[in-house]
C-alpha cells in the first residue's frame, strides 16, 4: 500500500499577487512614464527589431522598447520625453531610418 502525500496548493504565484508569472505592473510600469510611438523604415525581420530595440534602449531614461517590423512601429516608454534627435541617432546607428512619431 502506498501513501499519498498531498502538498498544499498554492493560490496565485510566486511572481505576482494576481497569480500570473508576469509582473502585474506591466500596465502600471508605464504609469508615470512617457509612451511614444515612432515610425521606422527598413525593418524586415526579428533581427531588425532587435537591432533597433537595442540601440533605442541605450538612450538615457528609456525603460522599455518594442519594435515591430511588420508595421514599422517602435513603441518607447521612457521616464521623461525623448528628443526626436536622440531617437533618430539611435535608429540611424542600428541602420534604419526614423520617419517620425507615428
Amino acid at each position: 500500500m502506498t501513501t499519498e502525500t498531498q502538498l498544499p496548493q498554492a493560490t496565485g504565484s510566486c511572481c505576482s499577487p494576481s497569480g500570473s508569472c508576469h509582473d502585474s505592473a506591466s500596465g502600471e510600469a508605464t504609469m508615470g512614464g512617457v509612451t511614444t510611438v515612432y515610425q521606422v523604415t527598413g525593418m524586415t525581420c526579428g533581427h531588425c527589431e532587435g537591432a533597433v530595440s537595442e540601440e533605442v534602449s541605450g538612450i538615457e531614461g528609456v525603460t522599455s522598447v518594442e519594435a515591430v517590423a511588420s508595421t514599422g512601429r517602435v513603441t518607447v516608454v521612457s521616464m521623461v520625453p525623448l528628443t526626436d534627435d536622440a531617437v533618430r541617432a539611435a535608429v540611424d546607428e542600428a541602420g534604419y531610418v526614423l520617419v517620425g512619431q507615428a
